[in-house]
């Protein structure tokens, strides 16, 4: 049951999404850097075109792989209270970790566009993907920052997340795709035979080869 990379769990992920190919308002955003090759893949094979959305999760210091919030381009920034009250996190440490983040989000705004903005998307269907989600957390937020710019339709697509994530953000979103959900689920690592990181140069590499169709919003 787990993906030979992620080149393969895009591919099977197209699949799920086969309504949305050869529309001219469609557009495909990776979110960096682990999204990116399975977006590339989707992108392909609907014939939409290739963005990125840039996202960054507020790891719990300690356990950085469980996220207490997120923060996406645009400003928009989500923190789980609930679970940093719980956790004992306190609000120097909420204030460190975002501002890493943030550093390193305007980094890889600098390093994948190298100054342009972002595509329009008002009036589209975005297809928002990732390499697989957890608690969700780091989606939230990104589907927060893609409200704001007034796209027409909302689509999650990722190839493994827990069910209740699923569920959960089924009420946040327009449609939403995944090809697994398992019943035991500890990091998206452990579903991908070759998770290796993806580097900077990979996602400018697969942003600079993908097919870019002419998208325009339907009225």
């Amino acid at each position: 049951m787990r993906f030979k990379n992620r080149k393969e769990a895009g591919q099977l992920l197209a699949r799920r999404l086969e309504n949305y190919a050869n529309r001219e308002d469609v557009i495909v955003l990776g979110i960096p850097r682990g999204g990116v090759p399975v977006a590339s893949e989707v992108a392909r094979e609907l014939n939409a075109p290739l963005d990125v959305f840039v996202l960054r999760k507020l790891g719990v210091p300690g356990h950085e792989e469980l996220a207490f919030g997120a923060i996406a381009s645009g400003g928009a920034c989500v923190v789980n209270r609930e679970l940093t009250d719980s956790l004992g996190i306190s609000e120097s440490e909420i204030e460190r970790v975002t501002a890493s983040e943030r550093s390193e989000l305007a980094r890889r705004e600098l390093a994948y566009r190298g100054g342009l903005p972002p595509r329009a998307i008002q009036g589209l269907t975005v297809i928002v993907v990732d390499d697989g989600m957890a608690t969700g957390s780091s989606m939230r937020v990104g589907i927060k920052a893609l409200r704001q710019l007034k796209p027409a339709n909302i689509v999650v697509a990722v190839p493994v997340a827990p069910l209740a994530t699923v569920q959960r953000l089924k009420r946040e979103v327009d449609d939403i795709a995944c090809v697994r959900v398992p019943e035991s689920f500890y990091a998206i690592g452990q579903f991908y035979e070759d998770f290796a990181q993806v580097s900077d140069r990979e996602v400018n590499e697969l942003l600079k080869s993908a097919p870019q169709p002419a998208v325009r919003k339907i009225a």
